[in-house]
């Protein structure tokens, strides 16, 4: 797959690049945007990956308590953690802007893995350290069931979702899986919701969102945790009350030139911020990805700030 993706940066795409514009303006002419282009494809293999930035942005609903007013929530996503085994400074930098961030709540949206449980535990030491008042939170994402491998057996398939679970758990985060908790201020409380993953194919979809809300009550303040951003449209938007919803998913493509991304040719929601009948979803952009490549999309941090009136 890196060599694929490799190959269609630094080949297939200035080749392309070439072929448009070389019948117009001649070989002299259409030469210089592909070596360009693969400037540009060359920092983001070499240095663009590491590039970690802190996105910020508010969610303003009346639902919210005025005891949670100004409360953060530090969301992580597409870590795809396997991709560092040579590079682990990288997630020990991750983990210390996390905390920097001093988080009332961490979530993490998905995708920790690439194909195999096992690419956790050498960073199993460090993911410890990701810290909040109110604790470290996941949901799973479609590489963490772990059906990407060569062994496609059940059983290996199943051990290693197992295996998963079990290290984010010993690691601290608390995987929810259909699954909500409540996290109080006093008398006050708000909802965090996690869904397992829900896409349309070839991504698995196991999610039950229905199953997840169990008995919150309506009108309570909720957050919802669910990979893919396509779900916000498909079951969240205008069928529940849920206030916010965090995704990942989509890595923007891994290439974002102002505006304009690849993702948005497959996904409504791609990246940031949307906002439609009192609900709101964040996309963020995540970490890492399968390829270690990024330019324009940076790894990113979100922090979502919470108020109870517009700010």
């Amino acid at each position: 797959m890196r060599l694929a993706y490799g190959l269609v940066l630094i080949i297939g795409i200035p080749g392309l690049l070439f072929l448009a514009l070389w019948p117009f303006v001649g070989w002299r002419w259409a030469l210089p945007l592909p070596i360009a282009w693969n400037m540009l494809a060359a920092y983001g293999f070499f240095f663009g990956w590491r590039h970690i930035v802190v996105k910020t942005a508010s969610c303003t609903s009346p639902l919210l308590p005025e005891s949670f007013d100004g409360y953060r929530i530090v969301q992580l996503s597409d870590i795809h953690i396997g991709t560092f085994l040579r590079n682990r400074s990288f997630i020990d930098k991750m983990v210390r802007i996390v905390n920097e961030q001093h988080p009332d709540l961490v979530v993490f949206t998905g995708d920790l893995v690439n194909v195999s449980a096992e690419e956790v535990i050498p960073f199993q030491h460090i993911l410890k350290e990701v810290s909040a008042r109110d604790g470290v939170f996941s949901v799973m994402g479609n590489h963490d069931y772990c059906e990407y491998g060569e062994d496609k057996s059940k059983y290996n398939i199943r051990r290693n979702q197992n295996v998963l679970k079990y290290l984010e758990e010993k690691a601290g985060w608390h995987l929810l899986l259909n699954d909500h908790v409540v996290i109080r201020r006093g008398e006050d409380a708000i909802g965090l919701i996690g869904v397992e993953n829900i896409s349309r194919p070839p991504f698995p979809d196991y999610g039950d969102l229905h199953k997840a809300l169990g008995d919150l009550p309506k009108g309570m303040f909720k957050v919802l945790l669910s990979h893919d951003p396509s779900h916000w449209r498909r079951g969240v938007l205008h069928q529940t009350d849920i206030a916010l919803t965090l995704s990942g998913h989509t890595h923007a493509g891994q290439i974002r030139v102002g505006r304009f991304s690849p993702a948005k040719w497959a996904y409504n929601e791609w990246g940031g911020k949307y906002v439609e009948d009192g609900s709101m979803l964040y996309v963020s952009l995540g970490i890492g990805g399968t390829v270690p490549f990024r330019f324009g999309a940076w790894p990113e941090v979100n922090v979502i700030k919470l108020y109870s009136q517009q700010q």
